[in-house]
Formats: structure tokens, C-alpha cells, sequence
């Protein structure tokens, strides 16, 4: 295998993945942006009230009007939000009925709007450290009352530091944008 090229101001060196058909030492700058795996969840989760009805979603709120109220969002923008989660496979809605009142919807997450989970942990945890003075909330786990928080870790289970270099490989899905020489 080619060793990996760095560019210029880069600090990701990159590799050719089986498959990928893109060469290995391929600049970024070349590399379709809208082909990577964070442009495509950005689509989704991009608008800061999609992150928000998430969060909520996450700690039990679920019913249209208590969204409304705890986020102090818009109906219809509330509407279009949670319509592009369902229609994203994260959120799902459930019909229920309150005695002498009409049918309505409630939100849940998806496994995969689950999997948002540490996404949004990550951004608390960001959040707490540089845009907050005192954390006004503890992410605990419910079942011995620990602080929860994220590291980094790669699949043989060493933790990578602040400090440490994590190099970016080209993977299957990757493509070359059009215009790129």
C-alpha cells in the first residue's frame, strides 16, 4: 500500500480503501464533499431546531403541544422539522387518544435517531466546556448515578487523546468531484 500523502496545511493524511476506486493521496480538496457521511447527517440535523426537538425527543418529550411549549418553537416549523425526521427514518410517529379528544400523533426515535445519542452528548459536552459558564444540566447514567462522558476510542480500545493523530483513510463510498483534475 502507498504510504499516506499529507497536503499542504492538512493534518489528515489519506489512503486508498479497497474498492474506493479513488487513488490513494488524493487531496481532500478533490474528494466530493457531498459524498461524506457528515454532509448527509448535516442535511438532516443541519437546522438548529431539528438538534433541539432531538434533544427532547430523547428525554421523553414526545407529544406535539409539550414540544411546542418546552421549546417555545413555532407550529409549523415544529411541523416541518419533525416531518424530515420521519421522512429521514430517525423519529416515528405513534397515534394515541386521551379520553373525549381526537386522535394525535407522538414522536419517538428510531434506532437510528437513538444512535444520535452520543451525537448529542458530544455536543453538551462541547457546549459545557466552551460556551457555558457552569453546565446547567449532568448527563448521569441511570443506573449507578455516574457522570457520563465520551471518549475516543479506536476497535482494539486505545483511547486517543486531544494530542494524538487520527488518520482518515479513503473509504468504498468516496468519489472524486467532477471538476477535480
Amino acid at each position: 500500500m502507498t504510504e499516506p500523502v499529507r497536503e499542504p496545511g492538512s493534518e489528515v493524511p489519506w489512503s486508498e480503501a479497497p474498492d474506493s476506486g479513488v487513488p490513494a493521496g488524493t487531496p481532500w480538496r478533490e474528494l466530493d464533499s457531498s459524498a461524506c457521511s457528515i454532509a448527509r447527517t448535516m442535511d438532516v440535523l443541519g437546522d438548529p431546531w431539528t438538534v433541539l426537538v432531538v434533544r427532547d425527543l430523547l428525554h421523553g418529550v414526545r407529544r406535539f403541544d409539550d414540544l411546542v411549549a418546552h421549546l417555545g418553537i413555532a407550529r409549523n416549523v415544529l411541523t416541518r422539522r419533525l416531518t424530515g425526521l420521519v421522512e429521514a427514518g430517525m423519529v416515528h410517529a405513534v397515534d394515541y387518544r386521551e379520553p373525549g379528544r381526537r386522535t394525535r400523533k407522538e414522536y419517538r426515535l428510531t434506532p437510528a435517531g437513538q444512535d444520535l445519542r452520543p451525537v448529542l452528548l458530544a455536543l453538551l459536552a462541547y457546549g459545557d466546556r466552551h460556551r457555558s459558564d457552569a453546565p446547567p444540566i449532568v448527563a448521569e447514567h441511570d443506573g449507578c448515578g455516574g457522570a457520563v462522558h465520551l471518549e475516543t476510542v479506536c476497535e482494539h480500545g486505545h483511547r486517543i487523546g486531544p494530542d494524538d493523530r487520527v488518520r482518515s483513510t479513503i473509504g468504498p463510498g468516496a468519489r472524486r468531484r467532477a471538476d477535480a483534475s
